[in-house]
């Protein structure tokens, strides 16, 4: 989940939210291992709440391994870590 700053890219936090749901969702199908992705973007604007989460799903810890270090995610974690003010994750197995 990421809080996004009020301002980035020369865009507003609704816009870059939209932006980053937009390159998150590119990623299906081209992921080796993942089997589900799902990106939301928060219609509430509570002060608990962040502006965008991402829930994805893989058949395993090495398959979200090679997620992390796979060149197409790479290539988005510089927009999303100058659009975000602050990140949170959960990685479990069930």
């Amino acid at each position: 989940m990421w809080r996004l700053k009020g301002n980035a890219h020369g865009n507003d936090s609704k816009t870059n939210a939209s932006l980053i749901k937009e390159k998150l969702e590119s990623l299906r199908g081209k992921i080796p291992g993942m089997t589900a992705i799902e990106v939301g973007i928060d219609f509430s604007r509570t002060e608990s709440s962040c502006d965008v989460v991402l829930y994805s799903k893989f058949i395993g810890r090495d398959a979200l391994k090679a997620y992390q270090a796979h060149p197409e995610h790479q290539a988005i974690i510089p927009f999303i870590s100058e659009a975000s003010s602050e990140r949170r994750l959960v990685d479990y197995e069930f």
